[in-house]
């Protein structure tokens, strides 16, 4: 039983820890590189717009979608490690 117990707290705590090394890497996208490093980030172009437009438009929805997925792989990872999935 306390065997079960810690494998389920180290769980989490590797779930928690992914989840936020990827809510950091979306704050970084959406809100550093889309809000305040607009100005240093537009000097370079992407597609024919400024990249730091790019980001605060697009970017951040494009590095959004590539997270869920990163979060999914990762979890069915974890999962399978810990003997939790549902396959």
């Amino acid at each position: 039983m306390e065997n079960n117990r810690q494998k389920m707290q180290e769980y989490w705590k590797r779930n928690v820890r992914i989840l936020l090394t990827l809510l950091g890497l979306w704050f970084a996208v959406s809100y550093l590189f889309g809000i305040l490093l607009v100005e240093k980030l537009n000097q370079f172009h992407l597609g024919g717009f400024k990249l730091g437009f790019w980001f605060a438009q697009q970017g951040s929805i494009y590095c959004f979608v590539i997270i869920i997925f990163i979060y999914v792989v990762l979890m069915n990872k974890l999962d399978k490690e810990f003997d939790v999935d549902e396959d």
